[in-house]
């Protein structure tokens, strides 16, 4: 993969499935899928809406057609099949449901015709929308009992004698006294009449917002047949704003299938807005709670939450759950569900990941009232619908499977401080394990469970956890504006020509579904460099000179401009992390190179004092077991989602190593001997002998010699270092929090309260980016908390529970500067200078 190795291109059309190509002359970037391409599904054609553009063109994006002229056409392709579940974890979900050969296409759910209703004529076409509503099936199911049965649940009363404050022969009334404000959640339902208005209302409102909707059709038919077979369907999706609690639903009741009970973990003031969104099976926080933690220090909720589930899932409802990438929260439902299979009191649900993806994400406030909303709504009247939203229903799978397999091991689960402590301070050889994130899920959750099992059972639901933010990150689309604000965040930062750009955009687009990505952006490459320039356009300068015809596009160097590319590079980053971790492994060693003096041999037509003309040579060979230590000391601090629990970080590691290999940034070469590797006779020393019985043995000991001797060569400056660079550059930013945050805690006066911790290393970060006038992506809230979580990790920070809550101080071993700067060089050394 060499990023300038573009071969001359040809434009793709649709021929019985498969693409022909055929000579053109005009750049374009048509894939199956994309918006140019007409499918066919269900016997109905399916034309996706080009990207829009009802606005007159600005003078830099005339400029920018005419410089797109020059620019060599994408290379057409199948749309990737994306979504299937995990071959490891779930092989009989997969086998029992494999999933289309070919993609089926997409449907734009803001595009509803006549054809969709059952009747035809001109007042048909007008009202269409509100015939389509009307026509949609229902699964109604109204409260009966449940409150009762979630009072009399043994676990509900097994909290309330907790509480000292249950009687023996208290009934249920007795008890719905104690457990308010919880009986309106409750008392949650689904009714058909206030589910179609708001069904209507929310189409209509989408369309003021969105251009297109379009939802992926390739599994809809495995979730059809899932509900009809009675198993409970579980949605999980990674949070990114309030429109995701809305439009899970809202797709699933227009293609016929069972509305789940949304979990919302809004605030809403409005006593008038709480009751229709819980007449809509909209489970919102308690009244009294801001947020989730808020609600969580009720000793009550999470019993009644969890009996709440189990009475949805005996009722044979659906359930939809937002999970946030970065503090796991919205987890601790599906560990309720999780409990509730391994208890026996639920046979078994079918978890579906949803994959979400924005060209420009909402603006949403996490406390609603009806003040808030009406301003919202009026804001509507004046905003283009020129945005898109693509939308990935992937295979629904079997939790007991992924439960009762034990494929998902947490055996080798360990804390991340046993995990590099003993490399970075006694220059050890790397310990084997996975990190243990034990923060996404806090134990109170286990309280009453035996220690051992508790601790095996809190595991499984945290890599459970793990595993499903990963797969919902995997099958989501990668917007143009992602992949736009990824070039230009971590290749171009200092500025980029429009037609340098478009190339970048062809060739990145080219990477992303040779790795069955799919993305969510069709049309020419003229119009979508445009529109993604449009929409990113707050947060860059364009500069087009009356003189020149190639515009000059730069990152705006502020907070909020590189917050907000960083915010939509991330799903690059997530598709390219094996190539990102072995690219900064590579960093890591060079750095070490030269550090101990060693240098490379330099052949150049010219030397004028310090400056080296014509090509470097790197006369460096890399051992590959060295490269893979490296490699997999970085897959330990990675965030979570990244990395899926099921592979295990040493093969992860490997697999980073060998997808540098496949882009062409090392070459392998074996170090030459005079005896051959499998040369037994040769060989000194007797041979020996091992037990068949291991799998993981192998039958000679030859494949192990030649991986010792395995090696690795860089390629020449002219083919890697700048994708060498721009992979670096993909987890710089997390990699530079690190290294902050440990050079603040000089700056902390602790104990501190775990809130007000984090709230002053989230402003060293922003004032050490101010300082520095650069870098403002690691100073963001996630990346301060996501660095307190690794340092409390490390051991760096110890924790303190104490009455008013947890504080945190500095661990013994770090009170010492001398191990805080050894940690820091640690981390230094994958960033790249």
């Amino acid at each position: 993969m060499h990023q300038h190795n573009l071969c001359p291109r040809k434009e793709p059309r649709l021929f019985g499935g498969f693409l022909v190509l055929k000579n053109l002359t005009t750049p374009s970037v048509s894939l199956q899928g994309f918006t140019m391409v007409q499918e066919k599904t269900d016997g109905k054609d399916v034309m996706l809406a080009p990207i829009q553009q009802n606005r007159p063109a600005l003078s830099w994006e005339k400029k920018i057609g005419k410089k797109m002229k020059m620019v060599t056409p994408c290379l057409g392709r199948f749309r990737p099949v994306v979504g299937q579940c995990c071959h490891q974890c779930t092989p009989d979900s997969l086998q029992k449901e494999p999933g289309p050969t070919s993609p089926l296409g997409f449907k734009n759910l803001l595009s509803i015709e006549e054809t969709q209703t059952r009747y035809r004529g001109w007042l048909v076409r007008r009202v269409c929308c509100l015939l389509f509503v009307s026509g949609c099936k229902i699964y109604a199911n109204p409260v009966s009992n449940r409150l009762d049965r979630v009072c009399q649940s043994q676990r509900v009363k097994e909290a309330l004698t907790a509480e000292h404050n249950a009687q023996e022969g208290r009934d249920g009334q007795g008890q719905l006294s104690r457990l308010s404000p919880l009986p309106p959640i409750v008392n949650t339902c689904i009714s058909p009449g206030f589910l179609r208005f708001l069904s209507w209302v929310m189409l209509k409102m989408f369309s003021s917002v969105f251009g297109s909707i379009q939802v992926n059709l390739d599994h809809l038919r495995a979730l059809h047949r899932a509900s009809q077979e009675g198993s409970p369907l579980v949605y999980v999706h990674v949070r990114q704003c309030a429109a995701d609690f809305a439009l899970i639903p809202l797709v699933l009741f227009c293609h016929n299938l069972r509305v789940p009970y949304t979990v919302c973990p809004l605030h809403i003031k409005s006593s008038f807005i709480r009751s229709i969104l819980q007449k809509v099976g909209v489970v919102l926080l308690p009244s009294s709670a801001l947020t989730e933690q808020d609600a969580e220090t009720d000793p009550l909720y999470s019993p009644v939450m969890t009996s709440l589930v189990r009475e949805l899932l005996d009722e044979s409802q659906a359930i939809s759950v937002g999970v946030s990438a970065e503090s796991g929260r919205g987890g601790r439902w599906l560990a309720h569900v999780t409990q509730l299979i391994k208890e026996g009191s639920v046979s078994d649900v079918s978890v579906v990941p949803v994959g979400i993806s924005y060209d420009c994400v909402p603006e949403t406030n996490t406390q609603i009232g009806v003040g808030s909303l009406f301003r919202w709504l009026w804001s509507l009247l004046w905003r283009s619908p020129d945005r898109s939203v693509r939308i990935h229903l992937a295979q629904p799978f079997s939790l007991k499977e992924m439960c009762d397999s034990g494929r998902c091991r947490v055996d080798d689960w360990l804390p991340l401080q046993d995990l590099l402590l003993p490399v970075i301070f006694n220059n050890r050889d790397c310990v084997f394990g996975q990190r243990r994130m034990s923060w996404l899920l806090p134990p109170p959750h286990y309280a009453t469970e035996s220690g051992e099992q508790t601790h095996r059972e809190r595991d499984l639901s945290i890599a459970i956890i793990l595993h499903l933010i990963h797969s919902a990150a995997s099958c989501t689309a990668v917007m143009s504006t992602s992949l736009v604000s990824s070039l230009l965040l971590f290749r171009h930062r200092k500025g980029v020509r429009a037609s340098a750009l478009s190339r970048d955009v062809a060739w990145l687009t080219e990477e992303l579904l040779f790795r069955n990505k799919d993305v969510g952006f069709g049309g020419s490459l003229e119009d979508v460099v445009r529109h993604s320039l449009s929409v990113l356009a707050p947060h860059l300068v364009i500069t087009a000179a009356p003189s020149r015809t190639d515009p000059v596009i730069v990152p705006r160097p502020s907070p909020a401009a590189s917050l907000h590319l960083s915010r939509y590079a991330q799903i690059v980053t997530h598709t390219f992390i094996p190539e990102a971790v072995g690219a900064c492994a590579v960093s890591a060693m060079l750095c070490e190179l030269v550090g101990s003096g060693l240098s490379s041999r330099v052949r150049s037509g010219g030397v004028d004092g310090e400056q080296v003309n014509g090509d470097m040579e790197f006369d460096v060979a890399l051992c590959q077991s060295k490269l893979t230590e490296r490699a997999l000391q970085l897959c330990h601090l990675l965030p979570p989602g990244f990395m899926p629990p099921c592979q295990s970080a040493c093969s992860f590691a490997l697999d980073a190593v060998d997808s540098l290999v496949r882009c062409g940034i090392l070459i392998m070469e074996e170090i030459p001997r005079d005896v051959p590797i499998c040369d037994f006779w040769k060989k000194e020393g007797a041979l020996t002998w091992t037990t068949s019985d291991d799998p993981y043995d192998s039958d000679s000991d030859c494949e192990a010699q030649e991986q010792d001797s395995r090696c690795y060569k860089i390629s020449q400056p002219r083919q890697f270092p700048e994708l060498l660079f721009f992979l670096c550059a993909m987890l710089a930013g997390h990699l530079r929090t690190l290294c902050w945050a440990t050079s603040s805690l000089d700056l902390m006066h602790t104990p501190l309260p775990e809130a007000e911790f984090v709230a002053l290393m989230h402003s060293h970060l922003c004032d050490t980016a101010s300082r520095a006038k650069q870098h403002y992506e690691s100073c963001s809230e996630e990346a301060a908390h996501m660095a307190v979580r690794s340092l409390i990790d490390l051991g760096v920070l110890s924790e303190e529970r104490r009455r008013g809550g947890v504080s945190l101080s500095v661990g013994p071993l770090f009170q010492s500067s001398e191990n805080r700067q050894k940690l820091q060089r640690f981390i230094s050394q994958y960033l790249f200078n």
